[in-house]
């Protein structure tokens, strides 16, 4: 039996937790025993939820690359080895294969299966290509074979048209019939727009949202993924090339995308921490745009742990969840550096770091 001890976040609360097998516990010992044969793997410091990555694609470095499995073994790892135990993969260029959910060294997935692409939407032979007429039943299929989630492709290039609203809305609600959720990639404004009147679950990305329709989404439960850490890498690169439409509009975008995700944090839409980026396991950055985006320190480290762990299911700390911790020797909340140091990993109870 393991033992930790430390200030809880959010709650900041000081507590005891006991590792029983791949469970927490809270209180006393359990099984009656007073706890003497435990050991103490962390006394002091901050423990928090494991992190969150609710938007990366491991298993492929670029777009038209194969699926490989043993990259995607090394990424999930660097995930869990920079204290993130949960990921949501909003698309891949296969379905994630079964056994990453039965390995207890990686981190928790929840997928999307593949991208779906209607012609002319995404990087070729990336995702799964299907005609707008066959999107409806390959969505509810990809969302029934992976974790309830599917992938759709909302837009692609700023001046061309983005997937019809009528069609995204037939998505949505046959996917929603079954249980599942629907996450759509969108970078325009006509994309953004779709997305948030289809009903999606999320936008990825949400480039040019419109934020008159950000109490419409907090209503609704759509949540915003703005990915800001992989924008902002390539912003001065955009800003070097030759002046275009796409060019500009790409510019445009990314220049309102901070005050977009600052009044969405306000109007109470679920906003939340992806990197959509490699190396993997840089959730840290990504909280950081966000903080710089206006959210609090405490509200940036939720999207990236708590809120996230919350919104795809999964509990904090308490009594009976997951055994999944990480530990700090610093508040993290006040000292954002921290998140890249942790001076403890667990993860199904097991000690990886």
């Amino acid at each position: 039996m393991l033992c930790m001890r430390g200030v809880v976040l959010p709650e900041r609360e000081e507590r005891t937790f006991w590792i029983d097998g791949e469970v927490l516990r809270a209180g006393p010992p359990p099984g009656g025993t007073a706890g003497r044969d435990a050991e103490t793997i962390v006394d002091g410091g901050w423990l928090l939820p494991g992190l969150v990555d609710v938007h990366t694609h491991p298993g492929a470095l670029e777009p038209g690359s194969p699926f490989d499995e043993s990259l995607l073994r090394r990424q999930l790892a660097e995930h869990r080895d920079a204290g993130v135990l949960a990921v949501r993969t909003p698309g891949t260029v296969r379905r994630m294969p079964a056994w990453v959910a039965k390995d207890p060294e990686l981190p928790r997935v929840t997928s999307a299966g593949r991208w779906l692409a209607t012609p002319g939407r995404f990087f070729p032979g990336s995702g799964r290509d299907v005609s707008e007429d066959e999107l409806v039943g390959a969505a509810v299929e990809e969302a029934l074979a992976s974790s309830g989630w599917c992938k759709v492709i909302g837009d692609w290039a700023a001046d061309e048209p983005a997937l019809p609203l009528a069609l995204l809305t037939s998505v949505v609600t046959a996917v929603h019939a079954v249980g599942g959720k629907v996450a759509v990639h969108c970078q325009t404004a006509e994309g953004s727009r779709n997305a948030v009147l289809a009903g999606a679950d999320s936008l990825e990305h949400g480039m040019h949202l419109d934020p008159a329709l950000l109490d419409r989404m907090a209503a609704q439960g759509t949540a915003l993924v703005p990915t800001l850490s992989v924008f902002g890498a390539g912003a001065d690169a955009m800003r070097a090339r030759e002046p275009s439409a796409r060019r500009d509009l790409w510019l445009a975008g990314w220049d309102s995308m901070l005050d977009t995700v600052r009044s969405a944090h306000e109007a109470k839409v679920t906003v939340l921490a992806g990197t959509d980026s490699f190396p993997c396991g840089t959730v840290a950055g990504e909280m950081e745009w966000l903080v710089r985006a206006g959210l609090s320190a405490h509200a940036a480290l939720g999207a990236a742990s708590w809120t996230a762990r919350a919104w795809l299911g999964l509990p904090g700390l308490v009594d009976g969840a997951p055994a999944d911790v990480v530990a700090y020797p610093t508040d993290p909340a006040l000292d954002p550096d921290a998140l890249r140091h942790p001076s403890r990993i667990v993860l199904r109870g097991r000690v990886v770091r």
